[in-house]
């Protein structure tokens, strides 16, 4: 038998129709409401200064100059569960809060080495925040145009796959 377009359609629609209430589900049901985003009121800039903790400007620009904070944040809010984005959010108060009280000034006031030191000790208490700071920085700045261009070597348009290439002494590892 030979099927016209009209049939086509036929059966296309009504499987788009019926696809939802086979699943369960009504065409009336709204979509559940998006989580609450992260709230990091007045922080950004304390987590800035934290991304270029971990990855300072050298020779190549560092994490803050690369907007990690940015993507830190952008990744909390549309990946991360709410309870995990409140948890990131009471630390990151905290970690404000005991640098005014330890310290006696605000974490972004002071010398690279001093926030440095601050923030190892800090690390050791609250192991997992660092943790997800330490990967989303890494992986946020390796994945920025500054990250993958002047701190990768980068070949925009490779000639070809070589998987075993040996590097030279001092070489920098390969962006993919």
């Amino acid at each position: 038998m030979k099927m016209t377009r009209r049939d086509a359609v036929r059966i296309t629609s009504t499987g788009f129709l019926l696809g939802p209430l086979l699943a369960g589900k009504t065409f009336a049901q709204k979509a559940s409401a998006p989580p609450t985003p992260i709230h990091v009121n007045g922080e950004t800039a304390l987590l800035a200064e934290l991304v270029e903790v971990i990855i300072p400007a050298t020779d190549t620009p560092g994490a803050k100059a690369a907007g990690v904070h940015e993507f830190v944040l952008r990744v909390l809010r549309d990946c991360y569960p709410p309870e995990e984005q409140r948890q990131f959010e009471e630390t990151l108060r905290l970690l404000r809060d005991e640098s005014r009280s330890t310290l006696s000034e605000d974490f972004v006031r002071l010398t690279h080495a001093d926030q440095a030191t601050f923030l190892k000790s800090f690390a050791v208490s609250h192991r997992e925040f660092f943790k997800t700071l330490k990967h989303l920085t890494v992986l946020g700045y390796f994945n920025s145009e500054i990250g993958a261009t002047q701190a990768l070597a980068y070949m925009p348009v490779p000639g070809r796959f070589d998987g075993s290439a040996p590097l030279e002494p001092g070489q920098k590892a390969w962006a993919l």
